[in-house]
C-alpha cells in the first residue's frame, strides 16, 4: 500500500514498518497454509528517497524455508500500489486469493488443475465483530482462545528473524514453536458486513 505522512506506521520507535503492519499477515497465511513452522529465513530490505521513509524501510522481500522442502516468499511494501494477493503453487496446479488480506472488500478465489480454472466468491463481512464475540467469550467461560498469546509469539519471533536476515545478509536459522492446536475453520462466526464510517477529523493512513 502506499502509507501516508504522517502515520505511526513511519515510525521506528512506535513498531512502525511494512514488515510488522502488512508481512505478519503473509507470515500467518503460509504458517496456516502449511500447518507448521519455518525452520530458517532469508530477508532483504530496499528505500528509495522517498522522505517518508526517514525512520523505516520502503519494502521488505522474504523467503521461509519450511519442513517437507516446502518454500514461502513474499513483498510487502508502504511504497508500491495496492496489492493483496496470494498464490499457492503445487505439482498439478495453483489457487490464488485476490483481495486476500483486506477485509472491506469481497474475496475471490481462483483454483487452476491441469488447465481447468474454477471460480469461487466470498462476499463481504465484518471480521472483527466475530473476534470480539469469540474473545469476550473465551473471557466470560475462563477458555484459553485460540489464536492464543503463544501464536503472536510465533509471528514476532519470525519478524525478529527476518530484520536480523535483512541486517546480516544472511540466512537465519529458527527453532520453531511447537504447536499442538492451531485455528481451523471450525471456529468460523459470521457476521454482515457494516458500512464504512464517515471519517471525523481524521483522514485514511493509506493514499488509496
Amino acid at each position: 500500500m502506499q502509507a501516508r505522512d504522517p502515520n505511526i506506521r513511519l515510525e521506528k520507535d512506535m513498531g512502525g514498518g511494512p514488515l510488522r503492519d502488512l508481512g505478519v499477515y503473509c507470515i500467518n497465511a503460509a504458517r496456516y497454509l502449511f500447518g507448521a513452522e519455518p525452520t530458517e529465513v532469508l530477508a532483504f530490505t530496499a528505500t528509495g528517497d522517498d522522505k517518508r521513509f526517514r525512520e523505516v524501510e520502503e519494502m521488505v522481500a522474504a523467503t521461509l524455508r519450511f519442513p517437507g522442502e516446502r518454500l514461502a516468499n513474499f513483498i510487502c511494501s508502504f511504497g508500491a500500489a495496492d496489492q493483496a494477493t496470494y498464490d499457492v503453487v503445487g505439482v498439478k496446479g495453483s489457487l490464488k486469493l485476490l483481495d486476500a488480506y483486506e477485509y472491506v472488500s469481497p474475496v475471490e478465489m481462483q483454483i487452476t488443475i491441469d488447465g481447468r480454472q474454477q471460480v469461487r466468491k466470498f462476499p463481504k463481512r465484518d471480521q472483527f465483530a466475530p473476534e470480539l464475540l469469540y474473545f469476550s467469550d473465551c473471557i466470560i467461560h475462563d477458555r484459553e482462545p485460540e489464536p492464543s498469546g503463544q501464536e503472536g509469539l510465533a509471528d514476532v519471533l519470525i519478524i525478529e528473524a527476518l530484520y536480523q536476515s535483512a541486517e546480516t545478509g544472511k540466512v537465519v536459522k529458527l527453532t520453531p514453536i511447537s504447536k499442538s492446536k492451531r485455528p481451523s475453520a471450525n471456529q468460523q462466526i459470521r457476521r454482515p458486513p457494516v458500512r464504512k464510517p464517515n471519517l471525523v477529523h481524521a483522514r485514511s493512513s493509506s493514499r488509496s
